[in-house]
């Protein structure tokens, strides 16, 4: 089964041939190509409901510029303003009403542009010797300004394992403190240094909901530009269904029938929870779960 999530499948050619050279990116930099407009990291929207194209001269000139690679033969860029603060949390309902009428193209262009554009404007200095740092390679590095160091930074990728877990043909939900009342979703944290993703799994729902696990499986991943994560969809069996919640990670926690899932995932008024929203990974692995 094929799911179609967001912010994933993107139509680009990121042509890493062409960031790698100075003089083709260079030759790009004209009246033709595009720019995607923002307004700081959120999606100015046109007013059919798509991204907002620009082109160069609308870029502020003190901006860096984000090579996004090619579409539809045209080379596509989004610019770093000087003073952006990057981070910015995700809870803005106006981002959340423009990203619902992108299609699932636009989603995923405007995903890579927000974690590229967010990482160079939490990056602006080196991690090694503290000196000023500079954009480099089309956008896809920055480079320390000091001639003893020269350090080059690479945009960065945050694994989060997100998981079903399933107990004799029901599901461990969750909800996090800053979740609206009745959201519930799947379990998730980080992937920790040193470990597998299987390993990630066990110890998240474990941590969490005090619940073991075994047969842990991949499903499907999301890139998740907030601000730069990889959501590891994932399944698994547990070997008990007594919940010790950590009342630091969630609020509350339980098992869902499959009808109880279907019913939210539904929208009915009356189900026991509301289910995460399409743009999430959650939403898709309930119904891969539901319809496997």
């Amino acid at each position: 089964m094929r799911l179609e999530i967001a912010f994933a499948g993107s139509g680009l050619d990121r042509a890493d041939n062409v960031r790698a050279d100075p003089d083709a990116l260079a030759a790009l930099m004209d009246w033709r190509a595009r720019l995607l407009r923002l307004d700081g990291l959120d999606p100015l929207i046109t007013p059919e409901g798509g991204l907002d194209w620009g082109n160069l001269g609308d870029a502020d000139p003190d901006a860096g510029l984000v090579f996004l690679g090619f579409a539809a033969g045209k080379a596509c860029f989004a610019a770093v303003a000087p003073h952006l603060l990057g981070s910015v949390a995700p809870a803005n309902p106006r981002l959340w009403a423009a990203m619902s009428t992108l299609s699932l193209d636009e989603l995923a262009t405007y995903g890579t542009a927000r974690a590229l554009v967010d990482w160079h404007a939490r990056h602006r200095f080196c991690a090694r010797c503290g000196n000023g740092t500079v954009l480099a390679k089309g956008g896809w590095q920055r480079t320390c300004t000091n001639d003893v160091c020269k350090a080059e930074h690479f945009p960065r990728v945050d694994p989060v394992t997100i998981m079903l877990v399933e107990h004799e043909g029901r599901l461990l939900l969750g909800r996090q403190p800053r979740f609206p009342p009745r959201r519930l979703s799947a379990l998730a944290g980080f992937v920790e240094p040193g470990e597998s993703i299987e390993e990630a799994v066990a110890r998240e729902v474990r941590e969490e909901a005090g619940v073991e696990v075994r047969d842990v499986s991949y499903v499907a991943s999301q890139p998740w530009p907030f601000p730069s994560s990889l959501m590891i969809g994932c399944h698994a069996h547990a070997l008990n269904d007594e919940i010790v919640i950590d009342r630091t990670e969630l609020d509350e926690a339980g098992w869902f029938t499959r009808d109880e899932v279907a019913a939210a995932m539904r929208g009915e008024e009356d189900a026991r929870f509301i289910a995460p929203p399409p743009q999430a990974i959650a939403h898709h692995l309930l119904k891969w779960w539901l319809e496997r």
